[in-house]
């Protein structure tokens, strides 16, 4: 059974955790730095992410908007986006074991790993201030 019940459940998590991080200068600063455009495709349930981090000074996250073209795409279960988060997932296994497709530079997305480690530690730290140690009991 998946952790997520529905979009709207993984777009109040994980939406929020993107909105807060770009509050967080340690991380935006390094990926405004490389001019990405990323999009995270999630599966069980369906939620895209995108993070434009090519304009101005901070990212900006956007929920399902599949009009704008990003350097980096990538597809996964919102299981394993949440376990990635908690830091409990290695991108590289992920990606050889085809549990996360990459479309896009991948060298390009390995060199992000640096500027997003900081919320590892942020992502359970945001869960429990918002309440929300369900997502914290199975993993």
């Amino acid at each position: 059974m998946a952790l997520f019940e529905n979009s709207e459940e993984l777009k109040n998590v994980l939406l929020n955790f993107f909105l807060e991080l770009t509050e967080n200068t340690e991380i935006t600063e390094k990926l405004i730095k490389e001019k990405t455009l990323i999009r995270f495709n999630y599966s069980e349930p369906d939620l895209a992410v995108t993070i434009d981090c090519t304009q101005g000074e901070k990212p900006v996250v956007m929920a399902d908007n599949t009009e704008i073209e990003p350097e980096l795409e990538l597809w996964m279960t919102a299981d394993l986006a949440h376990k990635f988060w908690l830091g409990k997932v290695n991108l590289v296994a992920a990606m050889t074991l085809q549990q996360m497709k990459v479309k896009g530079p991948v060298t390009k997305l390995i060199m992000l790993l640096p500027a997003i480690a900081p919320a590892y530690k942020l992502y359970p730290d945001y869960l429990k201030r918002r309440e929300l140690d369900k997502y914290l009991s199975d993993t």
